[in-house]
């Protein structure tokens, strides 16, 4: 068999055991502005183009209750522009924003008293117009006409419209758990317009918009969980799974708090977590470092320092001591999803779980042999393992084919888990799997992109230099390293389990006949 590039898979294998030995380093080049903001350098000239980005180390763990979504709601707001960018009228717009804030604050003392109301049971739900007290309407009215005001004098979406009439593409951003990121390629000669635009909004954010953009991500969250099949319930597993740990609540947010949040909280977090000390700036491509480093310098040593660097986050997830379990009905094909409590980035024995789970999974892997190929009792299964910034987790799945339950597959699961909590994985088995990291890794090494995005991960998870440690250390994973993980984590105390079965369909009633004329309906 052929690869698509005409390589034989065992040619490719050698290939990808010898990378780690032969392969050089990301040659990374770390500098430190005097801000205390971070520069990360990768000079590679294979095309005339520059993949730029910046991590700010803040994501969904680093808010709390009452503010959760805000880290992700910042990840919208950090496109609205500054004084020159997405305004006619900055001065006009100043004072259409503060006028919309003193609104806003009537609007909350509103908001009070309904959400008196409703916990005393005299509404059902906050957001019906029913509900409202006239007071709020008449309010919303005042705030409607003040967004027509400010539209009127806005340039929409012109951060965009000045990369791209520049030549740069693929403009965009994300927020994760651990992290917040910010990423674009621009033509090489347009390096000094990414370093001006990137360190005015970081300078100079104008967060226009932001009740509307905080409506905007509240109906991002109703398509993306609330609207889809297993939504609300992978929410709600991912709560049970994570009790003291902020990792238990989603990156979007609570409803309730994204309703909530002000537009004052949301300058106090720019404030903290937005911070030069808390930011790392990353080029990959086709630059003169020294030169890089001088508009670093010029543009971005303006931003001042924070007065106090952010506040770490000490909640640690407490020892899960017994077994959870979630059933649930929805509409799905019957499944089963299992978590285990595992390790954080950089731990030691991350690595031998990131080779056990590809022992498990991918077509080749154990878990599709023995439920896919062997007992038949499944038509796919998973594992992965996900290491991020405070805590860890493993987890395995699959869906059940049909004449089969999800506890079937579940079962199958952990007997194929003890076998390797049992069994040394033989010498060939284990090699594959590092053959295929290797490979893996060459892969996202061959242009600017992935590399960007690799150190936008790794830095704001923890470290950027795992670019170049994370392969070796796979390399020196033991299959003994391998049994003692299975065997240290994976335990019927240490795991949560959410079986998902189709909800049965209403029986359907007799109908009663269609009269035969109108005036036998109303006898």
């Amino acid at each position: 068999m052929k690869t698509r590039i005409g390589v034989s898979l065992p040619t490719l294998f050698l290939m990808a055991a010898l990378l780690p030995a032969a392969a050089q380093k990301v040659p990374v080049v770390e500098k430190q502005l005097a801000n205390g903001m971070r520069l990360l350098m990768v000079e590679r000239h294979d095309d005339p183009s520059v993949a730029g980005g910046w991590v700010a180390h803040v994501g969904s763990s680093n808010e709390k209750p009452g503010l959760t979504g805000i880290a992700h709601l910042f990840e919208h707001m950090m496109f609205k522009g500054t004084p020159t960018l997405g305004t006619k009228d900055y001065r006009q717009d100043l004072e259409i924003i503060a006028e919309q804030e003193r609104v806003r604050d009537e609007m909350r003392r509103e908001e009070k008293l309904m959400r008196e109301r409703y916990r005393r049971g005299e509404i059902d739900d906050l957001l019906k117009p029913e509900n409202k007290t006239e007071r709020y309407r008449q309010l919303e009215q005042q705030f409607n006409q003040l967004i027509a005001r400010q539209r009127e004098i806005l340039i929409k979406n012109e951060f965009d419209r000045v990369y791209t009439a520049a030549g740069a593409s693929g403009m965009n951003a994300f927020t994760s758990e651990d992290l917040t990121a910010y990423f674009i390629n621009v033509p090489a000669n347009k390096l000094e317009l990414w370093m001006w635009m990137e360190s005015e909004r970081l300078l100079h954010p104008v967060f226009r918009e932001f009740y509307a953009e905080r409506d905007v991500v509240y109906e991002e969250r109703r398509l993306r969980t609330e609207s889809t099949p297993l939504g609300r319930f992978a929410e709600q597993f991912n709560a049970l799974f994570w009790k003291s740990s902020p990792y238990s609540w989603p990156v979007i947010g609570w409803p309730s708090d994204l309703r909530t949040i002000t537009k004052a909280q949301a300058d106090e977090f720019y404030a903290t977590y937005y911070s030069p000390q808390n930011i790392t700036l990353i080029l990959v491509g086709d630059f003169n470092p020294d030169q890089a480093l001088a508009l670093a310098r010029k543009y971005f040593e303006r931003i001042p320092r924070g007065p106090h660097d952010p506040p770490e986050v000490v909640t640690t997830e407490i020892e899960q001591v017994a077994e959870q379990r979630m059933y649930a009905e929805a509409e799905t094909n019957p499944q089963v999803d299992i978590l285990w409590h595992t390790v954080p980035f950089k731990h030691k024995d991350s690595y031998a779980l990131e080779i056990l789970a590809q022992i498990l999974s991918t077509r080749t892997g154990r878990l599709y042999k023995a439920l896919v190929l062997g007992s038949e009792v499944a038509t796919e299964v998973y594992a992965a393992q996900n290491s991020q910034k405070w805590a860890g987790a493993f987890n395995a799945g699959g869906e059940a084919k049909d004449g089969h339950t999800p506890q079937e597959v579940e079962q199958g699961i952990y007997q194929v888990l003890e076998d390797l909590k049992r069994d040394l994985v033989p010498p060939d088995e284990l090699q594959k799997v590092k053959n295929n990291f290797a490979a893996a890794e060459y892969r996202r090494l061959s242009s600017n992109f992935p590399i960007l995005i690799q150190l936008l991960l790794n830095d704001g998870t923890g470290d950027w230099r795992e670019i170049n440690e994370a392969g070796p250390r796979i390399q020196a994973v033991t299959a003994e390293e391998v049994r003692r993980v299975a065997n240290r984590y994976f335990t019927k105390e240490n795991r949560t389990v959410a079986i998902y079965t189709r909800k049965a369909k209403a029986p359907q009633t007799a109908q009663s006949p269609v009269p035969a004329n109108p005036s036998e309906a109303s006898q």
